[in-house]
């Protein structure tokens, strides 16, 4: 997309949104070549709605990729720099907080601006401190706390802005099949971190390499968004009255999705995925690791490459499970929707639900047989992995278009702070608090008792879900149908700025 196509001669690149939107509406009718009519409305032709979906999907590979390539090398990082539990879980709460802190931030932006230019800036961002965390001394932990920081701040800008994209591309079943597309790219890539982090450590027989596949890549993937992806006219896919989409003041926004019910109670059960996925993510390479020590399999890590296996493994059944559990929980959740309107967050509660006791008997039998661990940890997983698309469907039919950024934004900040960001650190303090000695036997026994809060905290999960069930259909009508009230301000053009006034002073 072309700066001429978002901006007027008069307004600066990051222009308001609104102010463009008259234009290009005007001239969604004529279409793109290959394009739908409903298809066309976004200003976006069909075999570029479709580029545009593989692109986003290999930025959310390449985000989760690089996000877990330090859970797939852990156990190396632990004995280079000499740290214990409740460190080695910093490295992923420094990362969700920045993460999820600026993520408010990117929402504010993306509801009003260009959001492919703040994509491409954020995920230049992203590689290249992602590069400098490579290089990291061995005296200088904090120097990798640092980074691995800033390295949220790259990711927080595509994560809350990507689903509005495709959500401007697409429509109902379409829309549905496109996310489930986008989020398959979590659990592929969270596992494509752990086996290219592992096996590549391995391979150079240093574990600083294993930071320096996704930089390369995530330079490529930024050519990719600014040649190919076209910014899409927002919510005019969703054949909605122009005055729907003036866009209202940040207050005004938090202030409606804080009642929206669906909205609130959803977020708090994706929490509970956050807080188990999070805890999974970052410990579960080291605990089989730890597991196989005990049963004596494999010897203490005492040179390096100390998990390479486990990582593996644990990669293979992430990257499998996740696809089967996202693609089973939308396929059940639309054949559901025949006999309920309720059925996606019936669907979520019930994965959640089901994940629990896998979870808890793959932490219990991690003891006593290697092989039983693995399969529950596969049940476990892909029971779990059924939310990823169905939260973010639920999110988009609930909330107007322009506070779907917001929205995204805020989902981020609360399942993060309440999940991920706290749950590794927790995790760390509470196996070193309750580790009697430095023998390996307790090096297991603290993390396993320490990793079976996450079982509780998926029924707790579960039980939000149930609760949204009963808001669904209410909350999905009244945003289909949001029209502003009559003193509610709107943004509009004035002298080439920007400006806001209630509704009632701009009408006919």
């Amino acid at each position: 997309m072309s700066l001429g196509e978002h901006t007027s001669d008069t307004a600066p690149f990051f222009s308001d949104d609104s102010e463009a939107e008259g234009q290009e509406e005007r001239g969604a009718g004529d279409g793109g070549a290959g394009g739908t009519e409903e298809e066309s409305a976004s200003g976006v032709t069909r075999v570029r709605a479709l580029l545009t979906v593989f692109i986003l999907c290999y930025i959310n590979l390449l985000n989760y990729m690089d996000r877990f390539t330090v859970a797939g090398v852990l156990p190396d990082i632990e004995h280079y720099f000499a740290i214990d539990d409740e460190k080695s879980g910093l490295l992923q709460t420094v990362f969700i907080c920045s993460y999820m802190f600026l993520a408010p931030v990117f929402g504010y932006l993306g509801d009003r601006y260009n959001r492919k230019i703040i994509m491409s800036v954020g995920i230049t961002f992203w590689s290249l401190v992602t590069l400098a965390s490579s290089y990291t001394p061995k005296e200088h932990f904090w120097a990798l706390l640092l980074t691995r920081g800033l390295v949220g701040v790259g990711e927080a800008s595509y994560s809350t802005i990507a689903p509005t994209i495709i959500a401007d591309l697409y429509v109902k079943e379409k829309r549905t099949n496109m996310l489930s597309i986008f989020y398959f790219a979590i659990p592929v890539g969270s596992g494509l971190g752990y086996i290219v982090g592992s096996q590549v450590s391995s391979a150079a027989q240093d574990w600083h390499w294993a930071l320096r596949v996704t930089p390369g890549l995530g330079l490529i993937a930024v050519l990719m968004l600014l040649i190919v992806v076209k910014e899409p006219n927002r919510g005019a896919i969703e054949a909605r009255p122009e005055h729907h989409l003036h866009q209202t003041s940040w207050l005004k926004d938090l202030q409606a999705l804080s009642k929206n019910y669906s909205f609130v109670l959803s977020t708090f059960g994706f929490t509970a995925v956050a807080f188990v996925t999070g805890s999974l993510a970052l410990w579960a390479p080291t605990f089989l690791f730890r597991a196989a020590v005990f049963n004596g399999e494999k010897g203490p890590c005492l040179e390096g490459n100390c998990a390479s296996s486990d990582s593996l493994i644990f990669g293979a059944i992430t990257c499998v499970t996740g696809v089967l559990g996202v693609a089973s929980g939308v396929q059940v959740s639309r054949y559901l929707r025949r006999w309920t309107p309720r059925a996606d967050p019936l669907v979520c509660a019930a994965g959640l639900l089901l994940s629990s006791p896998f979870l808890y008997l793959a932490i219990v039998f991690a003891q006593k047989s290697t092989v039983a661990t693995y399969v529950f940890i596969f049940f476990g997983e892909t029971f779990l992995s059924m939310n990823w698309a169905i939260v973010a469907d639920i999110l988009l039919y609930v909330v107007v278009p322009t506070r779907r950024s917001t929205a995204e934004a805020f989902q981020i900040v609360i399942s993060h702070l309440l999940g991920d960001a706290g749950s590794p650190y927790l995790i760390g303090v509470v196996s070193d608090s309750l580790r009697k000695t430095d023998s390996f036997l307790w090096e297991f026994r603290s993390l396993q008792l320490s990793l079976l809060l996450c079982s509780f905290v998926a029924v707790f999960g579960g039980a939000f879900f149930l609760a949204t069930a009963l808001f669904i259909e209410g909350d999905r009508e009244r945003a289909e149908n949001y029209v502003p009230s009559d003193d509610e301000p709107i943004v509009v053009p004035k002298s080439g700025r920007s400006t806001r006034v209630p509704v009632s002073s701009v009408l006919i």
